[in-house]
């Protein structure tokens, strides 16, 4: 792989995002040749306002969960040739100016899952701090070692090696899941600071349920020790 648009797509998963989404799919277009919104049930323009800025994009229809939308959008790149899904979220946290930062991480370690590394004591709002160190260390007892913040959804997946998984995370769990196996499968893990944006508390838009999908990922990670071992 000679340049990051060869095989290298970006992966957008967005619901309600029509606010956000085109700022997000110009910034990606500048370091990607391709760009895939999934609107996961959008009840909104999330699909049109993606479309007039140069996304393809691939509707459910319905609300499956983030999850969902990242396996169908690994499936649809696959089936067009790319290699590689940059993934980012559709509200504008996670910022396309850092995806040179992860691809360079991944062309230098193409097997690799690249997974940023949010600055979590300046970047990562208060108000999910809890949630985040509280499913780090459960994704920490399942490895056994220290995969660096686990939750954070902006991400490389080589696409092939993702999809043999066979993942079964419908929501945030998928991203646990996908980690905790490809810790278990050996697969390499690589981890790049990143910065994300997190606007004010009664601007903020987000799907993340603090209790439900906190034990979502807990139920997931134990499942999978129990599977496992």
């Amino acid at each position: 792989m000679t340049a990051p648009t060869a095989s290298y797509a970006a992966l957008v998963p967005a619901l309600d995002c029509a606010a956000t989404i085109a700022s997000v799919v110009h910034g990606a277009l500048e370091h990607v040749g391709r760009v895939l919104v999934v609107d996961d049930g959008s009840s909104d323009a999330t699909a049109e306002e993606a479309r007039a800025a140069g996304a393809e994009v691939f509707s459910h229809g319905e609300n499956l969960g983030k999850g969902a939308a990242l396996v169908a959008g690994l499936r649809y790149l696959r089936s067009r040739g790319a290699s590689h899904a940059v993934a980012l979220d559709g509200d504008g946290q996670h910022l396309p100016a850092e995806i040179p930062a992860l691809l360079a991480e991944s062309l230098a370690h193409p097997a690799a899952l690249v997974v940023g590394a949010r600055r979590t004591e300046h970047e990562v709002a208060a108000i999910n701090r809890f949630g985040n160190e509280f499913a780090n260390l459960w994704v920490l007892i399942a490895p056994g070692r220290h995969l660096g913040d686990t939750q954070c959804g902006m991400r490389v997946y080589p696409i092939e090696p993702t999809l043999a998984f066979e993942p079964v995370g419908q929501r945030f769990d998928f991203e646990t899941e996908i980690l905790i196996r490809a810790a278990r499968a050996e697969m390499e893990i690589r981890s790049v600071p990143v910065r994300v944006y997190y606007p004010p508390p009664e601007l903020r838009l987000s799907h993340y349920d603090k209790v439900w999908d906190t034990v979502r990922i807990i139920e997931m990670v134990v499942g999978l020790i129990l599977r496992l071992r």
